[in-house]
């Protein structure tokens, strides 16, 4: 199995429901090593440039509104297969589709405030790390 690092967002949603510490543990349960880690509060013009690829859909106006309302937590993440590990544990973007016991099942409020963000593929997660964190602020 291949190590690798992947990027994980912890939406304003949960952040707002004080639940940063009970999804944190529930990545490091399933095996995945936070090695960094950052509390912020993105601007628009943040989440605009880092929600780009959804520029012209209908909902992107919404989601970098919804993004940039309150404070996020982006983190690295390494393990084994890390990014498929990550996306299981987040679960189904729609909540009512997400297995028990996933971070969205448990405690997302809808589609659009689901909680949790994760790269999809190696590319997309050495890029959305880069956009959030310098190589030395990355200590595994």
């Amino acid at each position: 199995m291949a190590i690798e690092r992947t990027f994980s967002m912890i939406k304003p949603d949960a952040t707002a429901r004080n639940l940063t510490g009970k999804i944190v543990a529930k990545l490091e349960d399933a095996g995945l090593r936070v090695v960094a880690s950052k509390r912020i509060h993105m601007s628009l013009a943040q989440a605009e440039a880092f929600y780009a690829v959804h520029k012209g859909r209908p909902f992107y106006e919404e989601l970098t509104k919804q993004m940039s309302a309150g404070p996020v937590v982006v983190q690295v993440l390494e393990g084994e297969n890390a990014i498929l590990k990550n996306r299981e544990v987040m679960g189904a973007t729609n909540p009512a589709n997400a297995a028990e016991g996933t971070i969205r099942k448990e405690f997302a409020l809808s589609i659009g405030e689901n909680s949790a963000h994760g790269s999809d593929a190696p590319e997309t997660a050495a890029e959305e790390i880069a956009f959030w964190f310098s190589k030395t602020e990355i200590v595994g």
